[in-house]
């Protein structure tokens, strides 16, 4: 009768070990992503909001690795303001596997970005051989209306299509090839008609982690509107460390009128953006410069110290209210060599107590490919 009583005792005491087993799941949430948008911190420039956007990227419906809503979930964790998903016309790779619907990526994507509060561009990649190479296409309608093959006797016709739409053109990482196919990295004759038909607009100077200096100064002669964007197949923390401080993705800062698809166009129109890409900015002088001038300022004297000779030294804090970057060299007066501002950070300043001006080369900015922004500090 004891031996009985102590198997029945084990028994359910085993059955009642496995039903907590089976019923109860224990949760390690603290090992868990957390889910949050970052939010990238940049002032109004002259009235107006600077946009965070990033116009070339690709899904699985051309020769990407990732679905469409991928993208926007990324764009929202980065605190993007705009995307737009520019797949390959005449590249579809994945057409064995997917819809070889133009239109299918965006309308897979345009729900999702509205609920997370992303302006979603409609666009498409025109993909044309090096020479010409590609051209990117916003604010486009039916994209299955343009040309889908490659045939170079269609080159014209293909950016013809999408200008009759009235789409934002521009012309995507024209050194690409540069290394490969001689003679693709230069103002071509074709690129020269559609700039002088107006069929080009802008310029992407900056794609991924690739800075096309020349393309640079294409566009600032020709007052085309300067773009950067990542040109993004893969995950996104696959090719950026965004881990690390200070680290973003190649993007376009567009300084809008308004956070809409029409602030933004009018925008690009006007040609008010600036390529950012983690440090460093690209762009026009007077953008580059508004940026600056709205980012960093500059505290009254706040201490006075003399050395045993009697000369003077005043101390100034410089600060920098955004999450950019600047790295300032000194090309003119008698003060504190090198200053790096670090995003939302500030650094002490020395002069000479005589010093009334100081001129700085901000050596993180591209103005032209050779030329970095130069600055002028009035000391008081």
């Amino acid at each position: 009768m004891k031996k009985a009583a102590i198997i029945t005792c084990f028994v359910l005491g085993v059955s009642t070990l496995y039903g907590q087993t089976e019923e109860t799941v224990i949760r390690l949430d603290e090992f868990k992503l957390p889910s949050k948008r970052n939010i990238i911190h940049i002032p109004n420039v002259n009235g107006h909001q600077v946009l965070k956007c990033d116009f070339h990227m690709h899904t699985v419906f051309s020769d990407g690795h990732v679905w469409p809503n991928v993208r926007v979930q990324e764009a929202w964790q980065e605190g993007l303001d705009a995307i737009s998903l520019t797949e390959h016309m005449e590249y579809q790779p994945n057409k064995d596997n997917v819809s070889t619907d133009h239109n299918r990526s965006y309308e897979l994507a345009v729900n999702l970005a509205k609920e997370n509060n992303l302006l979603l561009i409609k666009g498409t990649e025109v993909t044309r051989n090096t020479p010409p190479g590609h051209f990117n296409a916003l604010f486009i309608g039916d994209a299955n209306k343009y040309v889908d093959v490659r045939d170079e006797n269609l080159d014209q016709e293909s950016l013809d299509r999408v200008n009759k739409d009235g789409a934002f053109v521009f012309w995507n990482h024209p050194g690409w090839k540069a290394t490969q196919i001689k003679g693709s990295y230069e103002w071509l004759p074709f690129i020269e008609k559609q700039y002088q038909e107006k069929k080009i607009q802008g310029i992407e100077v900056v794609n991924g982690l690739g800075f096309h200096s020349k393309a640079l100064d294409w566009g600032l002669d020709r007052n085309l509107t300067i773009i950067g964007n990542t040109d993004m197949h893969n995950l996104m923390a696959h090719t950026y460390d965004l881990g690390r401080d200070g680290v973003h993705r190649t993007m376009t800062l567009v300084m809008a009128k308004e956070r809409s698809p029409e602030g933004i166009r009018e925008a690009l129109n006007s040609g008010r953006t600036v390529a950012w890409s983690s440090k460093y900015l690209f762009g026009k002088e007077e953008h580059i410069k508004a940026i600056y001038d709205a980012c960093v300022s500059l505290s009254p004297v706040y201490h006075e110290k003399s050395n045993a000779k009697g000369a003077v030294t005043k101390y100034y804090e410089i600060r920098n209210n955004s999450d950019l970057y600047f790295e300032l060299k000194l090309k003119e007066g008698k003060g504190t060599k090198s200053i790096i501002l670090y995003p939302e950070s500030a650094q002490i300043l020395t002069a000479d107590a005589k010093q009334k001006v100081l001129t700085y080369e901000v050596v993180s900015t591209y103005i032209r490919s050779d030329k970095h922004l130069s600055v002028t500090i009035n000391l008081n």
